[in-house]
């Protein structure tokens, strides 16, 4: 399995993004995909993640304002970030797991929130 993420940059706050996560896999066939990210001096933490069968999760800072969704024809995860704050801020990597246990992690897109 290979990850590429894109679509981090600079946006203000109260501002949209939307980061993409393409995958070598099928990404509807899955245990689960995600969103973390990892804010400078801290631990990397969940943002959002879904399952094969589309069930959300999500952190609570996060609800109301970010979304996930996938294209099954492109194999491509989309987290949709609205509102966003400087809280924000950080690299952002998508996860794939799949049901044989293994996981993957993609090489992180950065987004820096400005207030």
């Amino acid at each position: 399995v290979q990850l590429q993420a894109s679509g981090g940059g600079l946006v203000e706050a109260g501002g949209s993004l939307k980061l993409s996560c393409a995958a070598s896999v099928s990404v509807f066939s899955i245990k689960s995909m995600g969103w973390y990210r990892q804010a400078p001096g801290k631990q990397r933490e969940l943002v959002i993640e879904i399952t094969g069968s589309g069930f959300v999760n999500s952190a609570d800072s996060v609800k109301g304002r970010f979304t996930i969704s996938r294209d099954s024809v492109k194999n491509i995860m989309y987290l949709r970030m609205n509102s966003v704050e400087p809280e924000d801020t950080g690299v952002y990597y998508c996860k794939h797991e799949d049901w044989g246990g293994v996981t993957t992690w993609g090489q992180g897109t950065l987004v820096t929130v400005s207030s």
